[in-house]
């Protein structure tokens, strides 16, 4: 950890307190946002939005300035880096996409190259195009029970370093969206005896280290950037995240002046605040309220495990290490109806009839993400809808199968990808320019390059990048994805069921 300008002091909410003793000056308000303290809301948005708008401030004295921070916001952000094992941490008000573009931005320059692997989000491309960045793609691992994509075998990152010794640095996505994880302690040795970065998208992983019985986190394990989503886990507003970097290899300066860039000359303070009382909160009782979490966590398997129409994932937790991953969060759980009775969305459907909406749904399984603040009485909530769902006397139950892990094909990829160039500027584009683009059926699009991006959402993981061929596996996957009511982004396909292709 960094010497730190100021001693640390966990108890403390800098920023936050900061705002509330303005407030409680009552202050006239003469400057940006318009609605002053929320003055201007509507009467039937003042029980919802007044007391955050109250708080809802600018860079005034006092405040401090988030792109040039030298006050609470500076002493906010040092409380973060101790918190959570960093040397400088960054707060962001634009999600972990905006820490993503600017890790990509920061390690590489136009022309370079970086290796991914395939299942990265779809900020991690938008990063590339702006950075002008050649990307390496490395397939992932495939779970068995799951179907799902997971980490990188260290193999792979060897091999393809042997094969592209030029490349610039690593991005991995650890864990994935449904909490399964890899030991990131060979990654980090193998890229930095290369001089080489290792930078970890760990969106989903902001509660990691807290706990014996949650995965080690990124930077503990030897990452040189990690990007945090502090709302997705943990207790911050949505769009609140944080960037923390260690160690010489990545450059700072750069990382600084892309969030200038990037983020909103406006940052909202009231994000900002939830941000540093998310931290004081796993600063000061972080294990403690985890513990809290997990035991509903066990209790939930226990009762589960009494309804043997349903399987889900993970079962056993600690999860036992397996070739394709080595950790999972047991606060995320992937749940299926072993009868086939009910696909994923009908599932989905039926929890939602009763109030109880999911993360999401991938064509096979329903995704529920609980959090450490996840109560015991919302959990038993989800256990009566599903017993409800076994006794339900209108669907013929059938006999138990095996879990359906096959039922969605993934499409295949090479293990290594031939470099991808990611080019925004209008130089690079000339020649694409000069094809034309033509909708047509999926069928007639096998063997054609790509025009659209095509990303499945939720997770937001491209399964098409533009100029990319169309393999019948590709196509086949899609077919299927769109059957099970599953939305795209990036393209009109779940309207049209057609491709739009370069000819």
């Amino acid at each position: 950890m960094s010497s730190f300008s100021r001693q640390v002091e966990p108890n403390r909410a800098p920023l936050f307190e900061a705002m509330v003793a303005h407030h409680r000056r009552n202050p006239v308000s003469l400057h940006v946002p318009g609605h002053k303290s929320g003055q201007g809301l509507l009467e039937e948005g003042e029980d919802y939005l007044k007391m955050v708008m109250s708080i809802d401030y600018t860079e005034i004295t006092g405040l401090d300035d988030l792109h040039h921070p030298e006050g609470v916001i500076q002493e906010a952000e040092e409380l973060a880096a101790d918190c959570f094992g960093a040397e400088e941490t960054y707060f962001l008000i634009g999600g972990s996409t905006v820490g993503n573009i600017a890790m990509i931005g920061a390690a590489c320059g136009r022309g370079d190259l970086i290796l991914l692997q395939r299942n990265v989000h779809k900020s991690v491309i938008h990063g590339l195009m702006i950075a002008g960045a050649h990307a390496v793609f490395i397939a992932p691992e495939l779970n068995a029970q799951t179907g799902v994509a997971t980490g990188l075998s260290i193999q792979s990152v060897q091999q393809a370093l042997l094969q592209y010794p030029e490349a610039k640095a690593l991005f991995l996505t650890n864990p994935n969206y449904y909490g399964m994880g890899v030991d990131l302690k060979p990654f980090a040795e193998l890229m930095h005896a290369r001089g080489k970065l290792l930078l970890v998208d760990e969106a989903h992983g902001a509660h990691f280290g807290f706990h014996p019985e949650v995965p080690d986190s990124a930077l503990s394990q030897g990452a040189d950037a990690v990007v945090q989503s502090t709302h997705k886990m943990l207790t911050a507003m949505t769009m609140g995240a944080m960037l923390h970097v260690q160690g010489t290899l990545i450059d700072r300066g750069n990382i600084k002046q892309l969030l200038a860039m990037l983020q909103s000359s406006s940052p909202s303070y009231p994000i900002m605040a939830s941000l540093d009382l998310a931290r004081k909160r796993m600063h000061t009782e972080g294990t403690v309220w985890m513990e809290k979490g997990l035991a509903v966590l066990k209790e939930f398997r226990t009762l589960l495990d009494r309804l043997d129409r349903f399987d889900y994932y993970p079962k056993v937790f600690p999860v036992v290490p397996s070739y394709d991953h080595q950790t999972a969060d047991p606060f995320k759980i992937a749940i299926c109806d072993r009868t086939n009775t009910l696909t994923a969305t009908e599932l989905k459907d039926r929890l939602e009839a009763d109030g109880i909406y999911v993360e999401m749904t991938d064509g096979r399984q329903v995704l529920l993400v609980f959090s450490p603040a996840s109560g015991r009485a919302d959990m038993l909530r989800v256990i009566e809808t599903l017993h409800n769902i076994c006794l339900d006397g209108s669907l013929q139950k059938k006999e138990l199968q095996e879990p359906i892990s096959n039922i969605l094909k993934l499409p295949y990829y090479p293990q290594i990808s031939s470099p991808v160039v990611f080019d925004l500027k209008e130089s690079s584009r000339t020649s694409r320019e000069k094809e034309t683009v033509s909708q047509v059926n999926l069928d007639d699009a096998v063997g054609h390059r790509s025009a659209d991006m095509v990303i499945p959402y939720p997770p937001g993981i491209p399964y098409l990048y533009t100029g990319e061929v169309i393999t019948a596996s590709v196509a086949e996957a899609l077919v299927q994805l769109a059957a099970r009511g599953i939305k795209f982004q990036g393209t009109e396909f779940g309207q049209t069921h057609k491709l739009k292709i370069y000819t």
